[in-house]
């Protein structure tokens, strides 16, 4: 997407922002601009867009955050996938035919199992969830967090989104993009046969 100066938007999820948020870009930069945003930080600019949502979707606090983190990126304080404290993250998801459950134990089975997913995270992993989502989390033999998380997309079907936080650089960022890309893949496929389905396509940012 570009602005009216021609300056690319290096964000994937403004679609998504303009939807859940019921404004447009182009609106929420002019709104921006007018309170000076470009000045503040991270936490004061969410904290005013949180304000300015307030009762217009229930997750406002959490959209505030994109919306924040989406300006950042715009205005050059922040590269696509890097986080207010300098660090970067990837995700990886795969939209399945499962339920969330029987999708979170099916990752689990597998990440036991999984040379590449053994390899690469230390310790034991842990799990814990809600009604809303179930996540399993470990640590990168670097250190870096890992979490691995199944949600509910509707119709008894299940997402899993592998995120990895803590990246030092955007080298960093794309290298474990593409190992995570590489681990849904088998994944979803392995279960897709054990159960004779046809793997769904993966999803990243």
């Amino acid at each position: 997407m570009l602005d009216a100066g021609g300056t690319t938007t290096a964000n994937r999820r403004i679609e998504q922002l303009e939807r859940a948020t019921g404004r447009t870009w182009d609106a929420w930069l002019g709104l921006l601009g007018s309170w000076g945003a470009a000045r503040p930080d991270h936490g004061t600019i969410a904290g005013r867009v949180t304000a300015e949502m307030e009762g217009t979707t229930p997750s406002a606090a959490w959209w505030a955050r994109s919306v924040t983190v989406a300006y950042e990126q715009h205005i050059g304080r922040r590269l696509p996938g890097q986080r207010s404290d300098g660090t970067f993250q990837t995700s990886v998801s795969r939209a399945t035919p499962w339920d969330m459950t029987d999708l979170m134990a099916a990752w689990t089975r597998f990440a036991t199992e999984d040379d590449e997913v053994r390899d690469c995270v230390v310790g034991e992993p842990r799990v814990s969830g809600t009604e809303r989502r179930i996540t399993w989390r470990a640590r990168s033999r670097e250190g870096w967090p890992v979490a691995v998380t199944s949600e509910p997309r509707g119709g008894a079907t299940a997402t899993l989104v592998a995120t990895q936080t803590g990246l030092p650089t955007p080298a960093a960022k794309d290298e474990a993009r593409d190992r995570w890309v590489a681990v849904l893949d088998r994944f979803v496929t392995t279960v897709g046969d054990a159960r004779g389905c046809t793997p769904p396509r993966a999803a990243t940012r």
